[in-house]
């Protein structure tokens, strides 16, 4: 990998890492992702695939075994109060330590928020609750516990989606936030892809959704 892999300890919640991958070259894309410690290495992928120059930020699970702590922050439908502290910390902790450390400031149209299973409810939940920061969400096999609200907000982030054929209760809940993004005018992508959850299907798509995100 050219790219370089930093990582740092913020105070939260006693002590949380977030790993970046700094290309080799300025990116043109950053892409802020839940779940960080799987996602951030990822970087490899995107260099062997030849996109375009990107930046991955990412935000660690919590070390907390208990399953429910980490859905309590990736999804505000079970715990608004754990789901908020984290919301804040990602969007504008994390972010304005880019900023500072790395100079990396980059418009909506080319800020992504990212995640997997229960991250990718993260995703879809911060992008819809912060458009003018993520202009585009990536969402691998999401979890079921955050459905889309009956009126989506206006602006809506372009969104691109994947699941496998393997894991037919995630490719549901992908197949409906699809459909209700693109009911309300969004511009969607849904891929299928043969594998189950947690295949190598995830970060071999990561660089699809970068070439589609900078396809404008």
């Amino acid at each position: 990998m050219a790219g370089a892999l930093v990582t740092t300890t913020f105070p939260f919640d006693g002590g949380r890492q977030v790993t970046v991958y700094v290309p080799p070259e300025p990116p043109e894309l950053v892409v802020f992702a839940g779940d960080g410690q799987l996602i951030a290495p990822w970087g490899g992928h995107l260099e062997a695939a030849g996109v375009p120059s990107t930046m991955i930020v990412g935000v660690h699970r919590t070390d907390d075994e208990d399953p429910m702590a980490r859905i309590g922050e990736y999804s505000p439908s079970f715990d608004a109060e754990r789901f908020a502290a984290h919301e804040a910390f990602f969007v504008d902790e994390v972010r304005r330590w880019v900023r500072t450390r790395f100079g990396v400031a980059l418009p909506a149209g080319r800020t992504a928020v990212c995640g997997v299973s229960a991250s990718g409810e993260l995703a879809l939940a911060l992008g819809l609750r912060h458009p003018d920061v993520y202009g585009v969400v990536f969402c691998a096999s999401p979890g079921g516990g955050h459905h889309p609200p009956a009126v989506l907000p206006r602006p809506l982030p372009r969104t691109y989606l994947v699941a496998g054929t393997l894991e037919p209760w995630f490719l549901e809940n992908a197949t409906r936030w699809a459909d209700a993004l693109r009911g309300a005018g969004a511009d969607v992508v849904l891929a299928e892809r043969v594998g189950d959850h947690g295949d190598p299907f995830w970060a071999a798509e990561l660089a699809r959704m970068v070439a589609w995100a900078l396809a404008r």
